[in-house]
C-alpha cells in the first residue's frame, strides 16, 4: 500500500566521464534508498511515464532520480541513435555519484531503449542487484520498419534519416548511428548477467512497438529473472502509463515479489498461438528502440 509522504524535488547535474553535464531531478523522500529511472529513445527525464513512476515510488517511500542521457533533454552532448555504450557509461557515472553521496541504489529501471540499456549495464557492471526492464528490446535488428520507411537502408546511404518524437522534436540518424545499433548484441549480453543480480521484465501483452516476445525471451535467457506481463487491450500504446504503474508494486522494501506464474503462462501461451496464426515474424535485419 502506498503512503504519501513529504517529498523534496531538486534539479541537479552530474558530470559524466566525457566531461558532459547530465541533467536530472531528485525526488527525495528522506530515504537513502534510491531508484534510478532511465528514459527511452528521443525521450527525456520529463517523459510522462517516468514522472508518474517517480510519484508512485515516492508515495511508497522510495527516493528516485530521473535523468537525461547525454545528447537528450537538457543534458550536454550529441544525440546518437545507437549509442548504447555511451548510455551505459552515463548510467555508470550516475550510479557512482549517488553511491559516493551515501545512497543505496535499490533498483535501476529503464523504459524501451532504456530497458535495453539497463540490461546491458547489468551485464557489464555489478554495482546494483536489482534491474527493471520495462518494454526493452532484445534483438536490436528488429523494429526499424516501425520507425522509418521500409526503404530506409537505401536512403541512409545518401542522407541521415529523420526521427520525430511526440513533442515534434527532430532527431537525425546517421549511417554510423545505425551501424552502432546493429553491432550491439543484447541477447548475448543478458546471458552473462550473474545470478546475484535480480532482473524483472515488465511488458504489456499487446505492446504495438516492442513485442512482448522480447520479455518472454528474457525469461529464458537471464539466470535470475522475474517476468511480469501486464494484460492489455490490443494496440495499446508502448508508453501506456497505467500498465507500468501497476508493475512498480514489485519495488518495495521486501524486494522483488513473486509474479503469478499461472497468469504469465496463460499470456505466453496466447502469444504463441497468435504468432502461429500470423506466420513468421516480419523482422528485418536492423534494430529499433
Amino acid at each position: 500500500m502506498e503512503h504519501p509522504c513529504d517529498v523534496s524535488t531538486k534539479k541537479l547535474s552530474i558530470m559524466n566521464s566525457s566531461g558532459e553535464n547530465l541533467a536530472g531531478i531528485l525526488h527525495d523522500t528522506g530515504s537513502k534508498d534510491l531508484v534510478i529511472l532511465c528514459h527511452g529513445l528521443t525521450a527525456s527525464k520529463d517523459f510522462r511515464l517516468l514522472v508518474s513512476l517517480a510519484k508512485t515510488l515516492s508515495n511508497a517511500g522510495l527516493s528516485t532520480f530521473r535523468f537525461d542521457f547525454s545528447g537528450n533533454g537538457e543534458s550536454e552532448g550529441k544525440f546518437e541513435f545507437g549509442n548504447y555504450s555511451k548510455e551505459i557509461s552515463d548510467l555508470h557515472d550516475v550510479v557512482l555519484y549517488w553511491m559516493q553521496e551515501g545512497r543505496l541504489i535499490k533498483a535501476i529501471l529503464g523504459h524501451s531503449k532504456g530497458g535495453s540499456t539497463v540490461l546491458l549495464y547489468a551485464s557489464k557492471f555489478k554495482e546494483v542487484n536489482m534491474i527493471i526492464n520495462a518494454s526493452g528490446r532484445l534483438d536490436l535488428r528488429t523494429g526499424l520498419d516501425k520507425l522509418f520507411n521500409k526503404d530506409f537502408l537505401d536512403k541512409i546511404e545518401a542522407r541521415p534519416l529523420i526521427l520525430k518524437n511526440s513533442l515534434g522534436n527532430v532527431f537525425h540518424v546517421t549511417r554510423e548511428d545505425l551501424m552502432q545499433r546493429l553491432s550491439t548484441d543484447v541477447v548475448a549480453a543478458v546471458q552473462t548477467i550473474p545470478k546475484e543480480i535480480r532482473v524483472l521484465s515488465v511488458h504489456g501483452s499487446e505492446d504495438e512497438l516492442v513485442d512482448v516476445e522480447n520479455a518472454i525471451q528474457c525469461d529464458s535467457l537471464i539466470a535470475n529473472h522475474t517476468l511480469q506481463i501486464i494484460p492489455q487491450h490490443k494496440a495499446t500504446p508502448h508508453s501506456k502509463r497505467r500498465s507500468f504503474l501497476r508493475g512498480t508494486s514489485v519495488i518495495t522494501d521486501r524486494g522483488l515479489q513473486q509474479t503469478s506464474k499461472a497468469r504469465n503462462a496463460e499470456l505466453i501461451d496466447r502469444e504463441g498461438r497468435r504468432r502461429h496464426s500470423r506466420g513468421a515474424s516480419a523482422h528485418i535485419p536492423c534494430p529499433c528502440h
